[in-house]
């Protein structure tokens, strides 16, 4: 049976991650209502801006639905902004939205501004070569907590890490023709 992933599509790198998806060969839709998760088996919350994401997560009513869909253990892909919004971190004094689905404190643009955007080849556990990895102000997690398993780091920071259902990264796997950490979190998806 073919598995059909949302991309949350309220602000950020949406249509990337669909035709990304699609390369892979898996079905792929936007999400923007309630209603549209009745037909998704997994979600991608992509990269944007953290802050705008939330508050229109807040505007569209979407923060009950998308907690329901973690708590029914669907498969669930933070990258970069979604990172920071999959996060428990509230140690920010910010009204930011964060939906307490990984446990682990961030640290918004760790990386610098844009013009400290980078590439870099990843050491990524669980699949077992390198993979391309494109970091724009990029977040890293400054520390996880019980159940959260560390996958990568860059310069003995990390960025990208795995919960039960929930995998985070801080680059952003969309821009890329490396398919490997899409390919790896179809694995979670049941």
């Amino acid at each position: 049976m073919t598995k059909t992933i949302g991309v949350l599509n309220l602000q950020g790198a949406v249509r990337e991650h669909i035709r990304a998806l699609e390369k892979i060969g898996v079905k792929a839709v936007s999400v923007k209502k309630e209603e549209d998760f009745d037909m998704i088996d997994g979600l991608i919350i992509p990269g944007g801006e953290s802050t705008a994401i939330g508050r229109l997560i807040r505007e569209h009513h979407l923060e009950d639905r998308l907690r329901q869909f973690h708590q029914a253990g669907h498969a669930i892909f933070g990258t970069c902004a979604g990172l920071i919004l999959c996060s428990t971190d509230d140690s920010h004094q910010t009204q930011d939205l964060r939906l307490g689905f990984i446990n682990m404190e961030v640290e918004r643009n760790g990386f610098g501004r844009q013009v400290a955007s980078f590439e870099t080849k990843l050491d990524f556990k669980g699949i077992e070569r390198p993979v391309e990895a494109v970091f724009i102000r990029a977040p890293f997690i400054e520390k996880v907590g019980p159940g959260v398993s560390v996958l990568a780091e860059v310069e003995g920071r990390i960025v990208a890490a795995e919960q039960n259902n929930v995998l985070v990264t801080a680059h952003h796997p969309e821009l890329t023709d490396d398919f490997a950490v899409l390919e790896y979190f179809m694995k979670k998806v049941s």
